[in-house]
């Protein structure tokens, strides 16, 4: 068995390892969620139509964005523009898993898929370069997240006055200050610190001169380009 299989084992106490590591986070998630129902519910959403955006996309910022551009006649292709830009990282982080996921079977793979976010990617990525095991972190620590998304949703329906703006007590920051963490912690090499710069300059560059969200799609092609052209000693 090779490494990669190695690390692709996946079992109950794994995941409810993952579950546990992300719950803290979580809590914040559920903040974001709460202004979401908020805001949907201003729009003029139905609350089933609410829940099941929340539990079938599962992507905070373009749930948001697709709220700006609805209306009473939804532009659709705009819409999928959009909410394409924003995920396009998912394409990059779908790549990068693809080393252990790919000993899974289909059903298994996809689904633990379905909760890959930001967070508990970037935390899976850590403790695989590390050479431990963590698919629990992926789909374990993706369910709290999820479970807390779709809390907030709810409450932001039902009680979302509580919190109007998350943004004014920074919890905006939370996810952000997670993701630099991980940055940090991550391994630290001369290739590691290139992607990094060409992805952050690009992305820069796109924000400024680009049309808006494209610097997502930018920053994550350029980085992962030179990770590919620029492979680690062994690959």
């Amino acid at each position: 068995m090779d490494t990669y299989a190695a690390q692709a084992q996946l079992d109950r106490q794994d995941t409810w390892l993952g579950f546990k590591q992300l719950l803290p986070l979580s809590f914040f998630v559920a903040a974001f969620g709460l202004a979401f129902g908020l805001a949907a519910h201003q729009t003029g959403l139905s609350d089933t139509s609410i829940v099941l955006m929340s539990a079938a996309v599962f992507a905070g910022t373009s749930q948001f964005a697709a709220l700006d551009i609805w209306g009473l006649q939804v532009p659709l292709v705009p819409l999928m523009i959009t909410t394409f830009a924003i995920n396009a990282r998912h394409l990059l982080m779908g790549a990068t898993l693809y080393p252990w996921l790919r000993h899974l079977p289909p059903a298994k793979r996809y689904g633990i898929m379905l909760f890959a976010s930001d967070a508990n990617w970037a935390l899976a990525m850590q403790q695989f370069h590390k050479g431990e095991r963590a698919l629990g972190i992926l789909l374990g620590g993706g369910m709290a997240i999820w479970s807390f998304w779709m809390v907030g949703t709810w409450l932001g329906i039902r009680f979302g006055s509580a919190i109007e703006d998350p943004v004014s007590i920074g919890l905006d920051m939370v996810l952000g200050c997670f993701l630099l963490a991980m940055a940090l912690g991550a391994r630290k090499d001369l290739r590691t610190l290139a992607i990094w710069i060409v992805a952050g300059v690009t992305s820069m560059a796109a924000y400024w001169w680009l049309p808006e969200n494209s610097h997502v799609v930018v920053g994550a092609l350029a980085g992962g380009a030179l990770g590919a052209i620029w492979m680690e000693k062994g690959e």
